[in-house]
């Protein structure tokens, strides 16, 4: 499998000649869900949901297909009869060849008077990648690499480090970082890398590694 870092929460997945996209919001490329043979959203924030950049991928793509929560599912299934699919936790599937779990029920907390939406993770070929989404949620079982929503509203490196310790990756890769200034990245690096108990990285926007 190869995993490609795209802008935010971003990544696209490579396996056998097909292409798994997840989270293509509004602060990732343009076209970063276009050739996709499916695409997971994990919630309707628009820096992971972005209903033109779906719509553009279907149209381009008539065989690919959705797979998200309600919230997302009710703004695309009108346009795309039989192609957008709603999942939540516990449900299974297999999509693009890559057999997928999901995991979650709910956003993290951004403030208490702001009320919680839904929100899923994706586990994906049996915990060979989880992309929790906008929360910090522990599948349960054990994960190879942890996407890692390293600087949000709703988190802080405490918790960012502490996730890290309990999901116990082999390693954890960056996402949800486009509001990381470049100052501030050798601190995360530092602080994730030195207490986080696992190898830790990130990836440069277009690039890709092999997992």
């Amino acid at each position: 499998m190869r995993l490609t870092k795209m802008s935010h929460a971003c990544v696209r997945l490579e396996k056998d000649g097909r292409t798994l996209v997840i989270d293509p919001g509004g602060f990732s490329e343009q076209d970063a869900a276009l050739g996709a043979d499916a695409v997971l959203v994990t919630h309707e924030h628009p820096d992971h949901f972005d209903e033109g950049r779906l719509r553009a991928a279907l149209e381009a793509a008539p065989g690919a297909e959705i797979w998200t929560l309600r919230s997302v599912a009710e703004q695309l299934s009108a346009a795309f009869p039989g192609r957008v699919r709603t999942v939540g936790h516990g449900d299974t599937f297999t999509a693009a060849g890559f057999d997928v779990e999901v995991h979650g029920e709910l956003h993290a907390v951004i403030h208490p008077d702001i009320p919680r939406i839904t929100n899923i993770g994706f586990l994906v070929d049996d915990g060979a990648v989880f992309h929790p989404g906008d929360a910090l949620t522990v599948p349960g079982r054990p994960v190879d690499t942890l996407l890692l929503p390293v600087m949000a509203p709703w988190n802080k490196i405490s918790e960012v480090i502490d996730y890290v310790r309990e999901v116990a990756p082999r390693r954890a890769i960056d996402i949800h970082d486009a509001l990381l200034t470049d100052l501030a990245r050798p601190i995360y690096d530092r602080q994730i890398g030195a207490l986080g108990g696992t190898g830790h990285g990130r990836l440069t926007p277009g690039d890709a590694t092999d997992l």
